[in-house]
């Protein structure tokens, strides 16, 4: 049975998509909440929000992603960084799951990835969970209700988590599998209840395609002045780092927190929403975001609740300390609308340095930021990624390796090309630990980050003393107001200056050595850039 509103000439029977059981198309938030209520999926928390457990995949499995090989990709994507996947294997792959999802009902959205008209992707999700449909109904845009007479997608993703892949029969990794195939633009998911897994495939395929197109895709959140669009900023990080954080700022428009698109025309949101993490989240430090966490149809994930009064425990990583909370953007009050901005007038580096080196600004030339981007360097934080239980220092290259299927050096390249034509100023910004590594030191003051932002987007920070970092070779500032000078000089604010020493060498050491694979790549400024 069919229900729910459809372009009439193109359901999952017009896809070959037959003998299903009940299929919903496009139901809207509160319908959604009944059926995910109705199928035992989730749990109504205060407010309406809908409270759901991913159960043994509470992150994303990067090591049981694939990309179908196929003639028309062999030599645009990056092999090293992802899994191959015959063709043949798909096509049975492809075959089972349909066959398990017969007599299933399915929960069908038809979204728009990308907030400009002219570079988005139109792409149906098909979900075994209802609170699936919802997770995503929030995160990617929403056609119209006229638009859905016409909609007809480019690609489509079916997500079945009761589904597990035969490791030997479909040519993967283990019983979960995410798999792309660009030729037959068809993305298939089993066995992980995560939702992150949707919205990180439709990230996968624009990352692929717009470069073709000139335009730059980003692993950032950005914001810009109020009425102001040309002072657009963006915050380049790997989940953790601070993205979703910091772009929330009530003086700022909020333009997204995950993902964007830098055209000829400027910058624009792949998303309609936010997934923002919990774990330690307060009502004084991100008021916004916390508030979005007891509203109506709001997603909370693997979070940790009193059965009586649905209260939220923000401290209990007993499940994961990936705890999230998903939501449209207009839960936010100073979020754009149209989900456009400008050219960007700061480009900010978000790392998260668990080795305590790296001081909590730098100003960057052209070419270190070019250097900085390759480079990726972060560390993933806790519950992340399946496996992740402490920050982990890592090289994750255009700060979202994960997510990019083509090599590193046309990203670098097309983001150099903008930086350079727009004259953007470019930032590094570690929000890691400062007065020691991991386990000793703490991390920096978010208060101390909102100021230092603060200054840099303002461009009073420019206009500031800087000294020259003796281990990285970029500008840091000296002082800066409302920020404890001592802050500044990362070395000062250990007990033992030595250790910092031995601390700082060993990073420099291992920014070369992950480097060396990008240097028969890129031009002599950059070369000329490069650490150690």
């Amino acid at each position: 049975m069919t229900i729910g509103h459809v372009n009439p000439a193109c359901r999952l029977e017009d896809q070959g998509l037959a003998g299903l059981g009940n299929v919903y198309y496009n139901l809207l938030e509160p319908a959604l909440v009944e059926e995910a209520l109705k199928r035992n999926e989730g749990t109504l928390g205060k407010g309406g929000s809908l409270l759901v457990n991913t159960g043994s995949h509470t992150g994303r499995s990067p090591k049981d992603k694939h990309v179908v090989r196929t003639a028309s990709v062999e030599d645009k994507i990056w092999w090293e960084n992802n899994a191959p996947m015959a063709p043949e294997a798909f096509d049975q792959l492809y075959e089972d799951m349909i066959a398990h999802m017969k007599g299933r009902d399915y929960f069908v959205q038809d979204l728009f990835g990308g907030a400009d008209p002219a570079h988005r992707l139109d792409v149906r999700l098909v979900t075994e969970l209802a609170w699936h449909g919802l997770f995503i109904r929030h995160l990617l845009r929403r056609p119209e209700r006229q638009e859905l007479n016409s909609f007809q997608p480019e690609w489509t993703i079916i997500n079945c988590p009761s589904f597990k892949a035969d490791p030997k029969k479909h040519g993967c990794r283990s019983e979960t599998v995410i798999a792309l195939n660009f030729d037959r633009k068809l993305i298939l998911i089993g066995n992980t209840a995560y939702a992150g897994e949707n919205k990180k495939s439709v990230f996968t395929l624009l990352n692929y395609l717009l470069p073709e197109k000139g335009v730059m895709p980003m692993h950032c959140s950005a914001n810009h002045a109020p009425g102001n669009i040309a002072d657009t900023a963006v915050f380049f990080g790997l989940s953790g780092t601070g993205k979703t954080t910091l772009s929330a700022d009530p003086s700022r428009v909020l333009i997204g927190d995950d993902e964007h698109g830098w055209s000829e025309s400027g910058t624009f949101n792949f998303e309609g929403g936010c997934y923002a993490k919990t774990i330690s989240l307060s009502p004084e430090a991100e008021p916004e975001i916390y508030a979005t966490t007891s509203k109506f149809a709001t997603v909370i994930e693997n979070m940790v609740f009193d059965p009586y009064t649905k209260a939220l425990d923000f401290e209990d990583d007993s499940l994961t300390a990936n705890m999230r909370s998903a939501y449209p953007l207009d839960y936010i009050s100073n979020a754009s609308e149209s989900g456009l901005g400008g050219h960007p007038k700061n480009v900010i580096m978000l790392t998260c340095d668990a080795f305590g080196v790296l001081p909590p600004i730098a100003r960057l030339t052209p070419a270190q930021a070019m250097y900085h981007f390759l480079s990726g360097f972060t560390s993933k934080v806790a519950g992340t990624e399946q496996g992740v239980t402490e920050p982990q220092p890592t090289f994750s290259t255009c700060f979202g390796a994960p997510f990019m299927p083509r090599r590193p050096e046309v990203y670098g390249k097309l983001l150099q090309e903008k930086i350079n034509s727009q004259g953007a100023t470019c930032w590094l910004v570690n929000t890691g630990w400062t007065g020691g590594a991991y386990g000793t030191g703490k991390r920096m003051p978010i208060k101390a980050t909102r100021a230092l932002l603060a200054a840099a987007l303002d461009g009073s920070l420019n206009d500031g003393s800087f000294r020259k970092d003796p281990n990285f070779g970029f500008d840091v500032p000296v002082s800066v107001p409302h920020v404890d000078a001592k802050l500044l000089d990362p070395r000062s604010t250990w007990a033992d200056a030595a250790a910092y020493d031995a601390q700082a060498k060993k990073l420099v050491e291992m920014f070369a050595a992950n480097f060396a694979q990008y240097v028969p790549y890129i031009d002599d400024e950059v070369k000329a850039a490069a650490i150690g």
